[in-house]
Order: structure tokens, then sequence, then C-alpha cells
């Protein structure tokens, strides 16, 4: 297998000689049974903020953004790159066969312009996931929704409202790596320039000495709900008495939000595409690349009600608004009174699973060390960067328990490709959590997941921080049947 080098990663369109190989259809013969779902990467202009930008997008023929389909038919989708640069596009969330991931060189390579690959394999995850580049392009929006409705759920007397959250910047994702990771001065030391220090608070390192720590390490022009800010928010009519199904899926590269329900209480139902015992509450963690699933009910008089997601570390929101026809919906403005905390575990250490995992003692435990710094901007896994990365070596079959540590002073969500984990402890205190695939480690806190090697391949391990991951936070499960 040929790893990931850097420039692909970094820009794909570096990449374009290696994406001269299209490899074949796993099944053929079941691609030709029924016509694929057609996704294209291509280039779109929104509107932020009264300022037209030239964004990606995945759009369908009819012009849909993203795709909505039953898990029972499967996922059968053929990618069309109609991009000027080479592309690849992960489908967050399921668990494909290894080759049909999306991540490049893992072992597909990037479509170059013009090409087209399709892709086919059962779901065996019904639920909210979504899809996005594995390059620096995601930061470009190439990202959507990616929704498969559970057969058993047919006729379901629900609304179901979809929200891609993102944020956004007029610049070029190459100028944003580079203002935080800075020219290469002659001493070595890495730049801070363009580095935001906000809402930095004190924190024990583990030594009783107080340590900064960073929660946002980018200001961004915008901050986005379906493509929108609040300037002009998606509005979603509803009806009274009705029970409103949110899919909430935080795309962003580098920000957490909290989802704040306002007015109507919510009850969880799921995480992460996976059902969880029901959790009423108004606020919700949402880290990148992280998937919530909020039931609402309607009153029965009119009215209009927001829905926001809150910058972690920050005064800046964005949202939409649930309304019954007719109502008058007021402005909302784009900033709070004051800024919102930091992510923790609260809200983790009180989901448990709906379907949780069969108990059994693992077979191997690794332990995982989160590391790095904003003083260089190099983020790590055990020490390694990507390229000089220790691989997590297994066997098919085997019940894996991995516990991460954050030594540093960011949070943290994730990533493991490939796999479902359930959450089982939380520094050291086990229980029963929610089954995921994107989890949240907050500075200086440990948290084990378990899953089982049941899906033979080479599978990245990564921060979903974007830019943690482009400078080196990210290794590899490896192991075949």
């Amino acid at each position: 297998m040929q790893p990931i080098s850097r420039r692909q990663f970094l820009a794909s369109t570096a990449a374009a000689g290696a994406a001269s190989v299209v490899l074949p259809l796993i099944n053929p013969r079941a691609a030709q049974a029924a016509a694929p779902n057609i996704i294209r990467a291509e280039t779109r202009v929104i509107d932020v903020a009264g300022r037209a930008a030239k964004v990606f997008g995945l759009v369908q023929p009819n012009g849909a953004h993203g795709l909505t389909v039953s898990a029972a038919d499967g996922f059968r989708v053929r990618l069309e790159n109609a991009l000027d640069a080479p592309t690849l596009i992960h489908w967050h969330g399921l668990t494909p066969p290894f080759g049909q991931d999306g991540v490049p060189d893992l072992p597909q390579p990037l479509l170059k312009p013009g090409q087209s690959y399709d892709y086919g394999f059962p779901v065996t995850t019904p639920g909210t996931h979504w899809m996005h580049a594995h390059t620096l392009q995601e930061q470009q929006l190439l990202a959507a929704p990616l929704i498969f409705n559970d057969p058993a759920e047919v006729g379901v007397d629900e609304q179901p409202v979809v929200v891609l959250f993102h944020d956004f910047s007029f610049k070029t994702p190459e100028e944003v790596l580079a203002g935080l990771t800075g020219p290469a001065p002659a001493s070595g030391n890495g730049s801070m320039a363009g580095q935001s220090m906000s809402g930095m608070s004190g924190m024990s390192g583990g030594q009783g000495v107080a340590m900064p720590m960073d929660v946002n390490d980018i200001e961004y022009d915008a901050y986005l709900a379906n493509d929108r800010t609040l300037d002009d928010p998606q509005v979603f009519t509803v009806e009274r008495n009705g029970t409103v199904r949110l899919r909430l899926i935080n795309g962003a590269t580098a920000t957490a939000f909290w989802i704040d329900t306002g007015a109507l209480e919510g009850e969880v139902i799921a995480v992460d595409g996976n059902p969880v015992v029901p959790f009423r509450g108004r606020r919700f963690p949402l880290a990148m690349g992280q998937r919530i699933d909020i039931m609402l009910s309607i009153p029965s008089g009119d009215g209009a009600w927001p829905i926001l997601a809150l910058r972690e570390g920050g005064v800046q929101r964005t949202g939409f608004v649930l309304a019954t026809k007719g109502s008058i919906v007021k402005r909302i403005a784009s900033a709070g009174d004051k800024a919102e905390p930091a992510l923790d575990l609260s809200f983790e250490a009180k989901l448990a699973a709906a379907k949780p995992f069969v108990e059994r003692p693992a077979d191997v435990k690794e332990p995982v060390e989160l590391g790095g710094a904003m003083q260089g901007y190099s983020w790590t896994l055990n020490g390694k960067t990507w390229g000089n990365h220790r691989p997590i070596s297994l066997k098919e079959g085997e019940r894996v328990e991995l516990t991460m540590r954050n030594a540093s002073m960011m949070g943290h969500p994730m990533h493991l490709h490939g796999h479902h984990f359930q959450v089982v402890a939380i520094d050291g205190h086990r229980f029963a959590g929610a089954v995921r695939d994107t989890v949240w480690v907050p500075p200086m806190r440990a948290l084990t997941i378990a899953f089982d090697a049941n899906n033979p391949g080479t599978w990245a391990l990564h921060c979903h921080h974007l830019y943690h991951m482009a400078t080196g936070m990210m290794t590899v499960v490896d192991y075949t049947s």
C-alpha cells in the first residue's frame, strides 16, 4: 500500500499524477443491477453575509445537496469529479469494505477532473451520516449530508430537518494553514501568526501547575447552517402539535458547537447515527465530525423557534428557525452576549447505547496519546506525526480497546474509519456509553473506546480538526483477514 504523501494530503491538486488509475468496481454485477445515485463534486457560488463566495459542493443531478435514501437499498453511488482539481470523498459514518472508504491512497487514488467511480456495499447502520473530502477541500465546503432512513421507521409521523454546520473563511485553506504554521524561521521555531488565543483559561497540566487551554485556533469569517448565516437563516415550516426530528451534522473543519434548542426541550435519540437511550435537555455538545438526532414536539399554537449552534469558546453563532406557517420570524444576532464554555464530557458520561456491544474481555489494549501544541503547530499520536506514524496492528476478530489520553491543551474529536466503537470508560471509570465513530477528548482527560476488528483493512484514525490532521495527527489501524 502506498501511504498518503504530505503533499497529497495538504493540497489535492498536487496529486493529479497519482489519480490516473481508476480502481475496478468491487461488485460490477450488483452495480449494473440498479442505477447508482449520482453525486457530483462541483463548484458553486453561495452568499455569505452579502458577499458572493465560490465554494465546492456535492450535488445530485436535480440540484439537491447531499443524499437521502433508504438503508435497504444499500450504498450505490457514482462519484463524478466535475472540479478542475483531483478529489475524493469519504463516506463518514459508514463501514465500507476496504478500498471504498474515500481516503486518498488508502488505497484509492484521487479522481482526476472528469473521472468517476462507482461505489457499492451494504449499509449496516441507518442514520445521520455525511460525506466530505479528506483533503483541505473540506474547508471549501466539499461536504454534504448523507442520510440513510431506517426501513423499520417507514410511516413514522415525524418531519425530518437536516442541517449541516460549517465554518467559513474567504481565505483559501492553504492560506489558513500557513497562518497557523507560519513560514519556517531560521531558528526552526513555529510562528504564532494568525492564531487566536481567545477562550483561554487556566487548566492543570497534571502537575498542579496552571497551564493555558486554547479553545479555538482559527477566526472564521462566518459560521453556516446549510450554507446560510443568521443574517438570512433557513426557515423550516412546521405543523402545530407536530414532531420534528433534527438531524444535525457538524461539518466544520475546526469549530465545535453547543446546540441550543431554546424554548423547545429536545430528546436525543441517536449520536453518530447510532441509537442511544433517550436523553432530554436543551443544550448538547457537537464536535467536528459528530452528528446528533434530536426529537422536538412543536407546541399547539403558532410561533417561531430558533435552533442555534453556539461556537465553543466564542460569542459567534449560527442556526436555523422552525416556524408555523405565517408566523413572524424575528432577526437573530450572529453573536451572543458572552463566550460559550469549552466542550466537556458531562453529556458523554450520561449517554448509554440503545444497542450496546456484547460484553467480552479485550484481546488488545492500546494507549494512544494525543499530543502537540500551538507553538510550532505540530500535532501527534503517540509522539509521531503522519508519515512517521506507528500503525496499530491487530488481528481479525479481536476485541480492541484504545485509551486515548489528551496530553495537549486543545480538545480533539477523534474519528476511526471503517468501524463503530463504544465509549466504555472516561478517566478510567467504566460504563456502557454511546456507540459512535467520532468522540471528543478534552485536554488532560482520558477516554477508552472498544471495537471489534471485523472489517479487515488499513483504516485511518485521526483528529477531525482538519488542520490538526493536516499537520500530523493521524495514524492507521491495520489488520488482514
